[in-house]
Order: C-alpha cells, then sequence, then structure tokens
C-alpha cells in the first residue's frame, strides 16, 4: 500500500518497518526514529498526522482484551499515547521499544532486539550483545539494568516448581533473575544461542557443542591405533544448578548416569552382585570382574581428563571475552 504522502515527508528515506490500521483510514506508521500517527481526512478535518518520538524516559503498555495501549513519558511531565489492536500489540511494541533504546543509548544503532519478553511485573529484553532486565509496571524505564556479553563470564539455570532462576555471572558476580517455567525454556535457549553467536561474532571463533562421549572415545581408541593428526575440538557450555544442588548442562549433553565413555552405569552393580554371589573362587569370574573393574577405571579416567579439558576451555575463553577479543 502507498505510504501516505503527509506521512513520507515526515518521515524521509526511512522504511516503515511495522504499519497497523487504527480504524477507517487512520493508521500508525512505526520507523526507526520515531513514529507517526495518521488521521485521514473526514468531513469536518483535513489529514494530519502526529509524531511520537523516541526521546522518552519510560514506556508504559497497557493491555486489554481487544485493545492495547502504549504510552511514551517524556520529561518535563509530557506524555504521548496511541492505542493498537491486541493482536498487533507486538508488531508494534518491538520496534518502538528498540527505538527508545536506540536513543536513550542503553543498545548500540545497529544492535536489534531478539526477544521480549513481558512477566507481570517483569520485563527481560534480549539482544544481540545484552540482556536488559526492568522491574516494574512499565516496560522499561531509566531504572533498568543491562547485563553486556562481554562481562558475562558463567550461564547458569536453576529449576524450581513455578520459576525458573537464571544465574548471570557478570564480572564474577551473581544476577539472579526469575522467569515462569512456561516461558523459561525458550528464553534459556535464545539467551544461550545470544551468547554464543556474540562470542563467535567478536571472536571469529565458531563453537561447537560438546561432542558425544561415545564418538570421543572411538576417537582416543583410532588415535591410538595409528593417530587421526586432528586438533581437540573446542566447546563451550555453561552448566545451570538446579534448586536441589545438583548439576545440569546448558548444552546438549548425555547424562553421566547413562553412559561413562560407553561404559553402562551399572557395571559396578554386576560387580557388587558378583562377589556376593561367591564368585571369588572362581578364577574365570575373578578374570572378568577384574577386566570390568579396568575397563570402569579407564572410563572414568577419561571422563575426569575431559571434564579438565572443558575446564581450561571455559577459563580461556572467559580471558578472551575479557580482552574484548
Amino acid at each position: 500500500m502507498t505510504v501516505p504522502v503527509i506521512v513520507r515527508s515526515a518521515l524521509g528515506d526511512e522504511e516503515v518497518r511495522t504499519r497497523v490500521s487504527l480504524g477507517g483510514d487512520d493508521e500508525l506508521f512505526v520507523a526507526d526514529s520515531s513514529s507517526i500517527v495518521y488521521r485521514a481526512e473526514g468531513l469536518l478535518t483535513d489529514e494530519s498526522i502526529e509524531e511520537l518520538t523516541y526521546d522518552a524516559d519510560r514506556l508504559t503498555v497497557s493491555e486489554g482484551r481487544r485493545k492495547t495501549s502504549l504510552t511514551l513519558e517524556y520529561p518535563l511531565s509530557d506524555t504521548a499515547e496511541v492505542t493498537v489492536p491486541a493482536s498487533k500489540t507486538d508488531d508494534v511494541l518491538r520496534p518502538v521499544l528498540a527505538g527508545v533504546l536506540r536513543t536513550n543509548g542503553v543498545i548500540d544503532s545497529d544492535e536489534s532486539l531478539i526477544e521480549v519478553y513481558r512477566f507481570s511485573e517483569l520485563t527481560l529484553i534480549l539482544t544481540e550483545k545484552r540482556l536488559i532486565e526492568h522491574v516494574g509496571a512499565a516496560v522499561w524505564d531509566e531504572g533498568s539494568e543491562a547485563y553486556h556479553f562481554r562481562n558475562v563470564t558463567n550461564l547458569s539455570f536453576e529449576d524450581g516448581d513455578v520459576a525458573t532462576r537464571i544465574v548471570l555471572e557478570v564480572d564474577g558476580r551473581p544476577q539472579r533473575i526469575k522467569a515462569p517455567n512456561d516461558a523459561a525454556d525458550d528464553l534459556r535457549e535464545r539467551l544461550k544461542r545470544a551468547l554464543v553467536d556474540y562470542y563467535e561474532r567478536t571472536t571469529g571463533t565458531a563453537l561447537e557443542e560438546e561432542p558425544d562421549p561415545l564418538e570421543e572415545s572411538e576417537e582416543r581408541s583410532d588415535e591410538r591405533a595409528g593417530g587421526s593428526g586432528q586438533s581437540p575440538r573446542r566447546a563451550v557450555r555453561s552448566e545451570p544448578t538446579r534448586a536441589d544442588g545438583q548439576r545440569a548442562a546448558v548444552e546438549s549433553r548425555p547424562p553421566m548416569a547413562g553412559t561413562v565413555d560407553g561404559a553402562p552405569a551399572d557395571a559396578t552393580q554386576d560387580v557388587a552382585r558378583a562377589a556376593a554371589a561367591g564368585s571369588v573362587g572362581d578364577d574365570a569370574a575373578n578374570q572378568e570382574v577384574l577386566e570390568r573393574l579396568e575397563a570402569l577405571e579407564d572410563a572414568v579416567e577419561r571422563q575426569n581428563e575431559r571434564l579438565e579439558a572443558q575446564q581450561q576451555t571455559i577459563e580461556r575463553l572467559i580471558g578472551e571475552l575479557r580482552q574484548g577479543r
């Protein structure tokens, strides 16, 4: 559809990000620097526009069943408000919020929003470079906290019955943020992906998920046989802590309770049962027990070596991020 001349004149060469009908021929045009409310010509009125600039110090969203109102509050108590259909709330809020954050210097001019999570009195804004937290009725105001990814030294999650606690370690200090469980999985994956993407962009190094233990065990066997000549793969993973104190991997990782480099977890149970059955006196049974114990010890040793390598990798990546590489 053609953009009205009066709107195009106000926006210049700017691209219209979102265009929403406000009823009749009235429309809202959302651009990067401002939003334009267009009022069509009527029987008693000429066409007109109202510009909503993004230099506001507070953005509030009030949602109803059919309509949503966005209110921009400016210094000196001035306000501007626009009402849009409830179904268009996210389409309008994202570019308007991005414009407000850029204008106020909260995010960079080329920084994009990934997702906006609104949980009653909490808003989380995920961008390409940071996580922004705001507590209160407003979606954003100057009291928000921003955590830049270059300062994040660890990421973990604590699972609860109702909410999941996100634990961001920023310069070594934990920052805890609660999110409802129904949105926690989506937030978890997007946040992990944003951190990895940020690191890859700033360092130029591609990160890989941790290799499968069984696959790595086979690779080790091949190297012992003839040497593969391959350098160790690099992986980054933060480990979330559940409420019961146990550790759970953020990135995909087979549970250690199931296998250890292909060795069954119940190997020790088999050993105990063999000993209890009086197999000590049987040379063949004793030999089998010893072989199982040796295999289990080898598997545990390989697992410990892998964990030490992972820790060294994480420490190296933290050092590189701190250096701004």
